[in-house]
């Protein structure tokens, strides 16, 4: 990688997608300083400062710090995840949709325009939501008890919605655009960019926990060396495979000879990657918003109930993992078109025979590394959540979920780096060897 690296420079397109998507994820976070209008700064800030320690801390880390500023992008990517949640299980539940689906690019881009429609209606209904509360100074108990707004009333929950509704809608567009023109996915890295704009000011507050003595240098040192513990196993999950060996006979083709060589098929040990978590979070945000902003005492106390245990909410939170693990890996990986794959290529695995039985084998083998991906994603996520418990008594929140897609997103955006690197080089040998390969726009 390293040695592809330093060859960015010379390859103009790769810029070009670099600097593109640089520039869309800048004017995310210019963005994110964009006020909603009629909101009085000073009562936002003390809003969120009383709202400390309920869903909005998770709404803010997933926003970039949009929510506590009472931003335009206050919302961010989680409606548009939230739909696309749905639209996948529907997906899966009706025939119509499923077919639809295998339709090709026409149909995929279907699929995709339902799931825009949908973040239209969630984020009404959060902007409205969200209205109210900042109309009303908080919900609850948790509140400043006067209003946020310069100018109350229904004039305002319609600017606010609108506004909120537009900003999330363009979120999305930036991230549709990155995934398209850019390098890597759009809205996985607009939501690492949001996680990564809170490290300044949790640094800050390490130095001030050290400073009041809450928090000593030993066990700073401590909290950085199972910080790096932790990253060290994700980049080793994250980058390992388990891989099938293939065989494809030798054939003979007038005076040559094809074939006869070993290959193998890689799975990778976390196949969903970091959308387990990302879903999971979103699933649990939208209900627990809406439950939270009902005026109805039990529907409250379910809410708080769910947010306060933190056994209760992490175990449920582990098991969307697992579900989500599992649902994804089947959605990217299916052992059926697989085996077929190989067996329409002259492939087989040694031992097993072709058809039903090496896409059973491979089916085996996939359920067993995704239940591997899958309690390794729970674990990471959600056992960094017991530090603030005894005996360890970690006076800061210690997101495993966050540093699990910060350091997946930039994994797979290496990564794709380094696949273009490997393309472009293919593209030079070919241009050397007078062979024609397919055509790239140069700048």
């Amino acid at each position: 990688m390293s040695t592809n690296v330093s060859s960015i420079p010379k390859i103009p397109e790769l810029n070009k997608k670099l600097l593109f998507t640089a520039f869309m994820l800048v004017c995310y976070r210019l963005g994110v300083f964009v006020p909603i209008p009629g909101i009085d700064p000073e009562q936002i800030s003390r809003l969120f400062e009383q709202t400390s320690g309920t869903i909005f801390d998770i709404l803010n880390m997933f926003s970039g710090g949009a929510l506590e500023q009472a931003s335009i992008f206050a919302l961010g990517v989680m409606p548009y995840i939230t739909s696309s949640i749905i639209m996948s299980l529907l997906v899966k539940a009706f025939p119509s949709l499923e077919a639809m689906q295998k339709e090709g690019e026409a149909g995929r881009r279907k699929i995709n325009q339902y799931s825009r429609y949908g973040t239209i209606l969630i984020c009404l209904v959060q902007g409205f939501m969200l209205a109210i509360t900042l109309e009303s100074g908080g919900f609850g108990e948790a509140g400043i008890g006067s209003s946020v707004a310069t100018d109350p009333g229904w004039a305002f929950r319609f600017t606010t919605v609108v506004t909120l509704t537009a900003g999330a809608m363009l979120v999305m567009w930036i991230g549709e655009q990155i995934t398209e023109h850019g390098i890597g996915n759009g809205i996985s890295l607009i939501i690492a960019i949001s996680i990564l704009a809170g490290i300044p000011g949790g640094f800050w507050n390490m130095i001030r926990l050290i400073r009041t003595d809450e928090l000593t240098v030993l066990g700073l040192l401590l909290i950085m060396l199972f910080l790096v513990l932790i990253v060290a196993l994700i980049v080793f999950v994250e980058r390992s495979y388990r891989k099938i060996p293939v065989q494809y006979p030798r054939r003979v083709i007038g005076r040559k000879v094809y074939g006869g060589q070993t290959s193998h098929l890689p799975l990778k040990t976390n196949p969903a990657g970091v959308i387990p978590p990302i879903f999971a979070s979103s699933l649990l945000i939208f209900p627990a918003t809406i439950l939270a902003f009902i005026d109805i005492p039990v529907l409250r106390n379910v809410s708080e109930a769910l947010f306060s245990n933190v056994i209760f909410y992490n175990a449920i939170f582990a098991g969307l993992i697992i579900f989500f693990t599992y649902f994804y890996t089947a959605i990217i990986y299916d052992p059926d078109d697989l085996a077929e794959n190989l067996r329409k290529n002259g492939g087989n695995i040694p031992g097993i025979r072709p058809g039903k039985k090496t896409s059973e084998y491979i089916g085996v083998i996939l359920g067993r590394i995704t239940f591997i991906g899958a309690i390794y994603v729970a674990a990471v996520c959600v056992l960094p959540a017991f530090l603030e418990r005894e005996p360890f008594n970690l006076p800061f929140y210690f997101g495993g979920t966050s540093l699990l897609i910060v350091v997946g997103v930039t994994l797979d955006f290496l990564q794709q780096i380094e696949s273009f690197l490997i393309t472009h080089s293919y593209e030079g040998f070919v241009k050397k060897k007078g062979m024609k390969g397919p055509k790239r726009f140069n700048v």
